[in-house]
């Protein structure tokens, strides 16, 4: 009986840790993530895989720090950074994010209208109607309640991983190219490099994840919730990273043998063409729907949490608009925005979706660099504090950004 009691109580702390970290990693994989993706395996071919498991490496030890931070602290990442840098330089963090995630929220938009478009669904009638319905299930504070359904629908890009073996690839060429990495020295493809970083570890995952485990507090502070935690980052950034590297296998496969460039969504779904056929772009669009809802609604919510936490202000989900008006009202400006943004006409949605991602990782170090000095705060973080491999990692990644961005516009 003690046993089933013990059994039955770890199955609880399971369920109660697991979630955040895989769906805020997987989440990860939204429009902006898949066009990069998949105009980086049409362009270059294999020569990108390396750049998968360098990410994964770096995501795993950006979200484990961020999680170490709200398991220890209680805290979020922006309250955090107000507490210990001052208003000035929280200021400049939240607008560093603020700038990241306005250009990743368009991106969602951009990546909802393309979805539309290959079910031949005017934008300009499903972008209000998917706005509004965004707006609505923020607002109600039941997002937490209907993420897992949005996570079910974007898992539809597991059909990579069929699609990958369905092509038959060099798979002698595929570990080489992932083990070895392959440089090519011009703009399109450091930027390209950059772009797949900047949403592998998303400045706001940062944001995200600790805000979460901070809320789950309690169950973070003993030894075994803590490595629960742990549990749920590493397979969150496992399971991303592999989805990755299947989407480039497949579009390396099947587009760039072919020569074929990806200017649209249509020509992305195209590498699904071999296991789906005349269906490959209603499988595609609805895995671009349901990661674009996703993030959709995950990114205007992070955003007005994190500036409202670092200023002060209300920022519950449960609050109504009159008791929290900046959170609500970050949220609503942030859509509407987006939305009117994608609704340009002529305006180039894949252009949108993958500048995005290079803007991301372009403003990524700057939130590295507060996240390892907090994890090395003794003060702090205690026991919990950065170790030898976790500062080496984290600050290479920094400069690995740095340079790659120098690079960039130097060619």
């Amino acid at each position: 009986m003690a046993e089933k009691k013990q059994n039955k109580h770890f199955l609880l702390v399971l369920l109660a840790a697991i979630g955040p970290g895989i769906v805020a990693e997987l989440a990860g994989n939204d429009a902006g993530g898949i066009s990069t993706f998949s105009v980086a395996g049409a362009e270059y071919g294999y020569n990108v895989l390396w750049t998968i498991p360098v990410a994964m490496v770096f995501l795993m030890l950006a979200q484990e720090g961020a999680m170490r931070l709200g398991a220890k602290t209680g805290k979020g990442f922006a309250a955090l950074i107000r507490e210990h840098f001052g208003i000035r330089w929280t200021a400049f963090a939240i607008l560093a994010l603020v700038v990241a995630n306005f250009g990743t929220t368009m991106s969602e938009f951009a990546g909802i209208a393309s979805g539309l478009e290959l079910f031949g669904i005017s934008p300009y009638i499903g972008i209000p109607v998917c706005a509004l319905g965004i707006w609505a299930l923020l607002m109600s504070g039941s997002y937490k309640r209907t993420q897992r359904i949005f996570l079910v629908v974007s898992l539809v890009f597991i059909v990579y991983v069929v699609a990958a073996f369905a092509a038959s690839p060099d798979w002698g060429s595929v570990t080489l190219h992932t083990a070895l990495p392959q440089m090519v020295f011009d703009r399109p493809f450091l930027a390209l490099t950059i772009g797949i970083v900047g949403t592998t570890i998303a400045p706001w995952m940062l944001f995200f994840g600790q805000s979460n485990t901070a809320e789950k507090g309690g169950v973070s502070k003993d030894k075994q919730g803590l490595a629960l935690r742990r549990a749920d980052v590493f397979v969150g950034a496992v399971l991303a990273c592999l989805v990755v590297w299947f989407i480039i296998i497949t579009t390396g496969t099947v587009l760039h043998s072919s020569g074929v460039v990806v200017n649209s969504a249509e020509d992305a779904a195209m590498a699904l063409a071999p296991i789906a056929g005349q269906f490959a772009k209603i499988l595609f669009g609805a895995g671009l729907l349901g990661a674009s809802v996703l993030a959709a609604c995950v990114l205007p919510m992070t955003t007005a949490y994190a500036v409202c936490e670092a200023f002060g202000f209300e920022h519950s989900g449960e609050a109504s608009f009159k008791e929290a008006p900046v959170y609500k009202g970050i949220i609503t400006c942030l859509i509407l925005f987006c939305a009117l943004v994608v609704l340009i006409p002529g305006v180039d949605l894949l252009g949108v979706m993958l500048t995005s991602q290079v803007i991301n990782g372009i403003l990524l170090p700057i939130l590295l660099i507060f996240l390892l000095l907090l994890a090395n705060d003794k003060h702090l973080m205690g026991s919990l504090k950065n170790g030898l491999f976790a500062n080496i990692c984290t600050t290479l990644m920094i400069v690995v950004i740095i340079v790659l961005t120098v690079l960039m516009f130097i060619f």
